[in-house]
């Protein structure tokens, strides 16, 4: 087998199996040394390369569309206004997002559930399939590695993101029964004018209500940054309160202190005098006492 025929096989495992079928397959082989340390080197995908990995497997026509599709967007929006373009924008998202759903349904009957995040890097993987030709041919080998982005205008590193470069350019071998053919994804070239104008006001509204959310968020942000701040200036400053009164408490106390070191120092010094006089008037009747022999 070539390295391409192993790594196809791979890449059409469930994720869970990938890993272990891959060592198995070096050990089968350890007798090609050079195959088997190449096998020992594919990537495990991560989960959205497996999801989109998966989709191309069961749903080649679906992908085949997709890339047509994104092909005829391509060629449309020459020449198209500002209006148009967003038109096809728009029809562009709403068929990454029902393909995106059929990837998540088609993972979650594997036993993987798709969380909206590992969602969205698979909805920016057929994206980047639909804008950039190189990232149409990644995809359509099955064997990714790692997701895809692109905005149809800067090139892509797609090697980075398969199996092996020989995967670019290969067509996946297909997995399990094809389901029922779904109805042939099309683009509108051309509107009527109320019809662009209706697609402006819907992408307006869309956008003002978007903007809406956003700013709902913030707002509720800011509220509870607020609210927060509030308590903690009010602990603060019962913080202060605190202090004030023991500092006034220590100046008190500090007055009272000087005042009785004071009187202390005073003591001294008398007790000094006395003891002094003391010393003297005993020194002086020894000197009398040793007089009388």
């Amino acid at each position: 087998m070539s390295l391409l025929e192993v790594a196809d096989e791979l890449y059409a495992l469930p994720l869970e199996d990938f890993t272990p079928a891959r060592d198995a397959k070096a050990r089968e082989l350890k007798a090609e040394k050079d195959l088997a340390a190449s096998i020992k080197k594919l990537k495990k995908p991560s989960v959205a390369a497996w999801v989109v990995n998966l989709f191309v497997r069961r749903e080649s026509e679906q992908v085949d569309q997709l890339i047509s599709v994104g092909q005829a967007l391509r060629e449309a929006q020459e020449g198209m206004d500002a209006a148009e373009l967003r038109a096809l924008t728009r029809q562009r998202r709403q068929l990454t997002s029902a393909v995106t759903q059929q990837a998540r349904t088609l993972a979650r009957g594997e036993g993987l559930k798709v969380t909206q995040s590992v969602a969205d890097q698979v909805e920016a993987t057929l994206t980047a399939a639909m804008l950039d030709v190189e990232c149409a041919k990644a995809i359509r080998s099955g064997m990714l590695t790692g997701v895809l982005s692109s905005t149809g205008v800067d090139s892509v590193d797609v090697a980075s993101a398969v199996a092996l470069p020989e995967a670019l350019g290969f067509v996946a071998s297909p997995i399990g029964a094809q389901e029922a053919a779904a109805p042939e994804l099309q683009v509108i070239a051309g509107e009527g004018e109320d019809a662009r104008r209706r697609e402006e006001a819907e992408q307006a509204l869309a956008e003002a209500e978007e903007a809406l959310g956003e700013s709902e968020s913030a707002l509720a942000d800011a509220k509870q940054a607020v609210e927060e701040l509030q308590a903690r200036s009010l602990q603060v400053q019962a913080e202060i309160d605190e202090l004030k009164r023991k500092l006034s408490e220590l100046e008190t106390a500090a007055e009272e202190t000087d005042e009785e070191l004071d009187d202390a120092e005073g003591a001294q010094a008398e007790a000094e005098r006395a003891h002094s006089g003391a010393v003297k008037a005993r020194d002086k009747a020894r000197k009398a006492l040793d007089a009388l022999g």
